[in-house]
């Protein structure tokens, strides 16, 4: 028998028709098979080029995490820097770690913000001592591995650090609960290199609103303007993450400097009130901000976020329960994590979903990276299981069609400009307050 070949493809199905025995199903499972078998590799090559691609552009381009909270983990081991070795002795390392040097490295990452967050229970002059002791262990973090991190206070010296080959290590200040009221204390946190400001956490402060909380100002009272005035006054950035839309729409009309959001998502793509509403997106495009996208489940899937309300609700019992011992919560709360049933989990794809929805919204220039690793329970988007994974994100939005410019500036080069806007808002504020 003669045929007209075109493929192997073509051969079976032929064979199969004609033939109808065993050897032409076999081979027509064969040929199934083997096409299948390429076009996963084509497509496994194409996503490594793209990664190798990405890697590339990070070398020249600093990738900015917008907030990580390893320094609330070494907090729970007495900020004992030694209880954990940062290089990368896994061995050492408990969950739910998802950062060290190694992996920062693999990931390409080129600055970051370290969260000083304390809980916003505590009362204002316990919190602001805790959040100074948080603010050391940066210090600290630097000093005791200088050849990989170093402090930075601006945007230059965050391409400086980069260009030596090291992190740049900032200081992010998580809650308003921080400063306990104190425009004095918030000049003293900046000089110590605190970099952005949290408006609130999950309890709302004497001044402003948070999404956590049950309104109490519907936004900001007029010292929580005051607040935000100052800081564009020192050059501090200000974060509306964990804030109420009415807070956010308040510090964006009062604020002189652009705005971030550190670690917070589309609330288009899934309804959580911590995230952002799409004519705040708008807003903030307006006033020339960077949303930061973040990688916390809940913020990210409709089903992670119903787990996350019912986590978060667990997490408040125990802890009425248990109102000075954070390690029986802890325990507890594993222990629910693992009798819970299963639910359709967040993945990397879901994450790009949400900078797809900001990029429509607000543009390209108004889109970030703030991952929130390492202050999440339960497990992170499949694909984005630690901070080695960032490339793998930029790749996936390359894959959906954005440029190399597109992926320089969502990694780094919008927070640079945000940051150089509010650095430039500060000097001309301090200008004017000497003229008058």
């Amino acid at each position: 028998m003669r045929f007209h070949l075109a493929s192997g493809w073509d051969v079976a199905k032929l064979a199969a028709t004609s033939m109808n025995n065993a050897f032409a199903s076999t081979l027509l499972s064969v040929c199934m098979a083997t096409t299948l078998s390429s076009q996963r590799s084509s497509a496994a090559d194409k996503a490594d080029s793209r990664i190798a691609e990405v890697r590339q552009w990070l070398r020249t381009v600093p990738l900015i995490d917008g907030h990580n909270d390893v320094p609330w983990q070494y907090r729970k081991r007495s900020n004992d820097l030694a209880a954990v070795d940062f290089r990368g002795d896994t061995s050492r390392l408990r969950p739910p770690w998802t950062t060290d040097i190694p992996r920062l490295r693999a990931g390409g990452v080129g600055a970051q913000f370290w969260s000083v967050y304390v809980p916003a229970r505590l009362p204002g002059a316990e919190a602001v001592q805790m959040t100074l002791e948080q603010i050391d262990l940066v210090h600290q973090l630097c000093a005791r591995y200088p050849d990989t991190f170093e402090l930075a206070l601006t945007a230059a010296d965050i391409e400086r650090i980069h260009r030596k080959g090291r992190i740049a290590s900032l200081i992010g200040m998580e809650g308003g609960h921080s400063i306990n009221n104190s425009l004095a204390t918030l000049r003293m946190m900046y000089r110590l290199g605190a970099r952005y400001l949290t408006l609130t956490h999950t309890k709302n402060t004497d001044w402003a609103d948070a999404a956590g909380d049950v309104a109490r100002h519907q936004g900001l009272t007029a010292f929580g303007e005051e607040v935000v005035l100052e800081m564009n006054r020192l050059g501090m950035l200000v974060d509306l993450s964990h804030v109420t839309d009415d807070t956010m729409r308040d510090a964006l009309r009062v604020t002189k400097a652009p705005v971030i959001f550190s670690h917070s998502s589309a609330r288009a793509v899934c309804d959580h009130p911590r995230n952002v509403p799409d004519d705040v997106l708008q807003l903030t495009a307006a006033n020339g901000g960077v949303v930061m996208v973040c990688f916390l489940p809940g913020y990210v899937a409709e089903s992670e976020r119903d787990e996350f309300v019912a986590q978060s609700d667990e997490r408040e019992r125990l802890r009425a329960l248990h109102p000075e011992d954070e390690r029986a919560v802890e325990s507890a709360m594993a222990a629910w994590r693992r009798a819970r049933p299963k639910f359709v989990r967040a993945t990397l794809s879901d994450v790009a979903d949400h900078v797809d929805h900001i990029r429509k919204v607000a543009g390209i220039d108004h889109i970030g990276i703030g991952s929130d690793f390492d202050g999440f329970g339960g497990l992170p988007p499949e694909g984005l299981e630690d901070v080695s994974k960032y490339p793998a994100l930029l790749s996936e939005l390359l894959r959906r069609g954005y440029s190399k410019e597109d992926i320089k500036k969502i990694a780094g080069l919008n927070v640079l400009r945000v940051m150089r806007a509010a650095e430039k808002v500060a000097a001309e504020m301090r200008r004017e307050a000497v003229r008058k």
